[in-house]
């Protein structure tokens, strides 16, 4: 990857679940093994018409949560497996990357901050991805989510809309997410961009790009 100077980078813009939680995809293996499922079931679902299935849908607020359920269910069916929508999403929840939260809180004094999230609108008994509403206002100046917006990653609009509400072009934004699909859409657009498998790693790449410590 071609790394910026750090005098050219004016905002740092991190996903959501996978970046500053933990990664769903452990919780879904544990799931699929739970439920006699294969492994790579539900990811394989989810990329299934990836734009228009129940799952995109749902992230726009285009259908209810009880909705996304009936429909995520049969497309489970379709594929050959029975899933529980509500249990799926349930395993979003993610635990907090101290290291991550500690590396936005740094960039406070020298960058702008935004946070990209795919979630959904749900019930206060069905918070799932929603649940971190205070952290979220407490570490960005920004946050665009899917289900506020209409649109969701990696769709461009959803990057552009980041840019606008931080006053920045893309050449001047660094952004930090774990799915790859996610991130070539903002590459393109002139964002440096970084996959987050391991957090420590990310965070050193990230220093390296933005050049002051965050730690």
């Amino acid at each position: 990857m071609a790394l910026l100077s750090p005098s050219v980078i004016r905002a740092a813009l991190f996903d959501f679940g996978g970046v500053i939680l933990s990664s769903p995809f452990e919780a879904f293996a544990r799931y699929e093994r739970e439920c006699g499922l294969p492994d790579g079931f539900l990811r394989a679902v989810n990329s299934t018409n990836p734009h228009d299935n129940a799952w995109a849908r749902l992230e726009r607020s285009e259908v209810t949560f009880e909705e996304f359920c009936r429909l995520y269910e049969a497309e489970a069916r379709a594929a050959g497996g029975e899933v529980n929508g509500r249990d799926v999403m349930g395993l979003l929840a993610g635990d907090l990357r101290p290291s991550m939260v500690e590396a936005v809180r740094r960039c406070h004094a020298r960058l702008k901050k935004a946070c990209l999230t795919n979630n959904w609108v749900a019930a206060d008994s069905d918070r799932g991805s929603n649940s971190h509403d205070a952290l979220l206002t407490d570490l960005f100046d920004v946050v665009v989510e899917s289900s506020k917006v209409g649109v969701r990653k990696p769709d461009p609009r959803f990057y552009e809309l980041a840019c606008e509400l931080l006053a920045i072009e893309p050449g001047e934004a660094v952004f930090l997410d774990d799915i790859g699909g996610n991130l070539k859409p903002a590459r393109a657009m002139g964002m440096t961009t970084i996959k987050v498998t391991d957090p420590d790693a990310a965070i050193d790449e990230l220093e390296a790009i933005v050049g002051f410590a965050l730690r």
